[in-house]
């Protein structure tokens, strides 16, 4: 009787994965992350763990000389809420940005536009606009501060030659406001215009030849085509200069000689109180209180700007 014998099944061979195929794997997977982590450990070191820090010091009665005095609770915040100065300020940091930021961004847009022409010298004009970012705060503090300066100011010698009173810079609530604002509108506008210029470059040239070939005006191009168009850059420049707005403490600061805000803290903003009561009163759980309500509201202003810009965004999207 014959005896079958069945050939041993072939087995598989085992793969085996070496070290170089695994570090190239980790490599795929790791180098990424390792990429991005500067940004976010240097937002770690210098940005979340101040704030952290502040609102622990808002909690407590923390002196400049002292230093920590003991555990105080919401103290801090129920007697700033309580001051008068807190809200004046409040109201202060809201009007001058507004009166800044409305006319900065329109003038912005309207240089950028005129930028963005054939001029001749393009990058002349385009550096132009760009220096008085870079002139120091408080340079522009002191030539703006003869300019609007209640005696001997240029402005007022100009309206008392026409035969017009001179404006109390210094001394009424809106003239200081105004004043300041322009400081700010003369620092910034060109900044910005550049952004917007980057934008409006952006644009496909098409759309502009259609438009021409419609019969449009270079008006009703920069209607109907440049600011739709721009409708994203817009956003983030009112974003961005809102957070810039609320935080202003340059300009009002080297308003005056002093550096209060004025005799009655006309214009006096929420930053410069900060520093009235830090280094002012040497109270730093108080000024750490005011800091951490000025970090809500602006978190309240970018949501509500977040809102805003999804509306007008899905507007667009549907028209």
């Amino acid at each position: 009787m014959a005896v079958t014998v069945k050939p041993p099944a072939a087995r598989t061979p085992v793969r085996r994965v070496g070290f170089s195929s695994r570090l190239a794997r980790w490599d795929v997977k790791i180098s990424p992350y390792l990429y991005i982590s500067p940004f976010f450990i240097l937002f770690a070191i210098v940005g979340l763990f101040p704030l952290i820090y502040t609102g622990w010091v808002s909690l407590h009665n923390w002196n400049l000389i002292g230093g920590n005095l003991g555990f105080s609770g919401a103290e801090n915040f129920t007697f700033v809420l309580s001051q008068p100065y807190f809200w004046n300020a409040v109201g202060n940091t809201f009007s001058i940005f507004l009166i800044s930021a409305v006319p900065q961004i329109i003038l912005a847009i309207g240089i950028a536009a005129v930028l963005d022409a054939n001029l001749r010298a393009k990058t002349f004009w385009r550096m132009g606009v760009l220096v008085p970012y870079v002139v120091a705060p408080v340079a522009v503090g002191l030539i703006f501060g003869n300019v609007f300066a209640d005696q001997s100011g240029a402005i007022n010698g100009l309206l008392t030659s026409i035969g017009l009173d001179p404006v109390p810079w210094h001394s009424n609530t809106l003239a200081s406001h105004i004043a300041i604002a322009t400081m700010v509108d003369f620092r910034w506008t060109g900044y910005n215009a550049l952004i917007f210029l980057a934008a409006m470059q952006a644009v496909p040239r098409d759309m502009y030849e259609a438009a021409i070939l419609d019969g449009a005006s270079r008006w009703r191009q920069f209607i109907s085509v440049t600011v739709p168009m721009l409708r994203p850059t817009i956003i983030f420049v009112v974003i961005t200069a809102t957070i810039g707005g609320l935080q202003i403490f340059d300009e009002p600061r080297v308003f005056d000689a002093y550096g209060l805000g004025g005799a009655d803290r006309q214009w006096q903003t929420l930053t410069m109180y900060i520093w009235e009561l830090g280094w002012g009163q040497r109270n730093l759980g108080r000024a750490s209180a005011v800091a951490w309500l000025l970090f809500v509201i602006i978190v309240l202003i970018a949501a509500l700007n977040f809102l805003i810009t999804r509306r007008i965004a899905s507007q667009g999207g549907r028209k």
